[in-house]
């Protein structure tokens, strides 16, 4: 058996199990490993640097946006978590929280965070005096807990890194626009640096957050025809103000409620790229957020010269892709799998032979294209192979998507296209929640979001047959 057979052997093929592909990806590709408490995980260094570039590119949009980064406490008491009712019904089943200090009983017990909105309201009640202290904009990159059932690396785990933006602006208006900027700075961040095609719209009153007024999705479709919430953005109008009473003075003198907002991206959208761009030989990373956009590989590297040549190349690219060198002692086989199975988006191959021709040979991860490329072209050359290899991977994702959406107008059409294709199915709905709730009760498929941009696919609702109101995106998901 080769050993190019054997690494690839490592991975399970996604058509045979998805669900064990992608733990063998995630292990394989050396982006986590498991904690010793169930259902958390240690990113290791590779994949800690992937999600800072995520991290790094949503920071610059929030800064260029007015937001300032904070950083609240870990630990929120029982009874300022109890201050909200609906949204802490809607944490209570997965609340994880501390009962002793050392030896000693605590008099209340301290919820470790799930989400932070009761900190910031608590704050915002004895800071914000006047509508000179307004919008407040703030952001804090953070870890929270959330006691899950079940877990799985990125996309469901009991402990798990975030940032949540929380807001507060003097009018719903306000409060409007900033749901809806921040919408699209998640949409654009998705799409244009992972690479993944995105469906903005409103989530129903059942599936908003809880507590909020409205809530605004952004929903992707993984490989195997699952949604996935990639991020959403949440406005509270003054609900929360009321119950931590947050009043400002208006111009007139007058006592108003801010009016709020709150939204956040995970590390779950790691689960996102692995799941809508991996393929059987592991990991692919889209250029824009790679934390090693190309990697050369010397050919024969103890012939003379090789290395010496490979590391000149290194430092005259350095300056214009982030580029790295594989010069260990493995075999030239094993190198290249290892740079397929972590993603890296494009192979510098550079042997003898290719010296003597002042020649490089770039391989694409994506599609495993080989290129010649002169020497003196290859500074020009590089980055554009990085931008195809960036938009290839969103016209692939994006045809996917549209090869599994479907429409459906009756139960049966619902139930026939989750068995032959699942993926998104586009539905009219009367918007009775007792229809949703059938809905996902007969077929496991939820409401993903009402769409911005409506369709009207039928004249009745998919499921009572009573006149629509909306068009729906359906999935099963994450």
């Amino acid at each position: 058996m080769s050993k190019k057979k054997q690494f690839v052997e490592k991975v399970t093929p996604m058509e045979e199990n998805f669900a064990q592909w992608y733990t063998d990806v995630v292990k394989q590709a050396g982006l986590v490993d498991y904690g010793q408490v169930r259902g958390t995980m240690i990113i290791k260094p590779y994949g800690y640097a992937i999600w800072e570039n995520i991290r790094d590119e949503l920071d610059r949009k929030f800064k260029e946006t007015g937001h300032s980064n904070v950083a609240f406490p870990l630990f929120i008491p029982e009874s300022l978590l109890q201050k909200e009712k609906d949204h802490v019904e809607g944490f209570a089943p997965e609340v994880a929280w501390v009962t002793h200090g050392g030896d000693e009983e605590l008099a209340e017990r301290i919820a470790v965070r799930p989400t932070s909105e009761v900190l910031f309201c608590e704050y915002y009640s004895k800071n914000i005096h006047s509508y000179r202290d307004l919008p407040m904009l703030y952001n804090q990159w953070a870890n929270v807990v959330r006691w899950e059932k079940t877990t799985r690396p990125f996309l469901r785990s009991s402990e798990f890194h975030w940032q949540e933006g929380h807001t507060a602006h003097a009018t719903a208006e306000d409060a409007s626009e900033e749901t809806e900027r921040m919408l699209g700075i998640y949409a654009d961040l998705t799409e244009k640096y992972l690479a993944i095609p995105v469906i903005r719209g409103r989530k129903t009153e059942k599936e908003k957050f809880a507590g909020a007024k409205y809530t605004l999705t952004i929903e992707s479709l993984m490989h195997d025809g699952r949604a996935l919430q990639s991020a959403t953005s949440h406005h509270f109008g003054p609900e929360f103000a009321k119950a931590f009473d947050i009043t400002y003075l208006d111009e007139n003198g007058d006592t108003q409620f801010v009016h709020q907002t709150s939204w956040g991206l995970s590390t779950r959208i790691m689960g996102a790229l692995i799941m809508v761009h991996g393929d059987n030989r592991g990991l692919v990373v889209p250029p824009r957020i790679a934390p090693t956009q190309a990697i050369i590989l010397p050919i024969a590297q103890h012939k003379e010269g090789v290395l010496d040549k490979a590391y000149d190349l290194r430092d005259q690219l350095k300056d214009i892709v982030r580029i790295d060198i594989d010069a260990s002692d493995k075999t030239p086989g094993w190198k290249f799998n290892e740079s397929e199975m972590k993603g890296i988006p494009v192979r510098i191959e550079m042997g003898p032979r290719d010296i003597e021709k002042d020649q490089v040979v770039l391989v694409r991860r994506d599609t495993g294209e080989k290129e010649f490329v002169p020497l003196n072209e290859l500074k020009e050359r590089l980055p554009n192979v990085l931008e195809e290899v960036q938009q290839n991977l969103y016209n692939k994702a994006l045809a996917h998507r549209d090869s599994k959406t479907s429409t459906a107008t009756t139960m049966e059409e619902f139930n026939q296209t989750l068995d032959e294709n699942p993926g998104f199915i586009k539905a009219m709905w009367c918007g009775d929640v007792a229809c949703e709730e059938k809905i996902k009760e007969e077929t496991q498929a939820t409401s993903r979001c009402i769409p911005f941009e409506q369709e009207k696919v039928a004249d009745t609702c998919v499921c009572c047959g009573k006149e629509a109101k909306e068009m729906i995106y359906w999935a099963r998901a994450y």
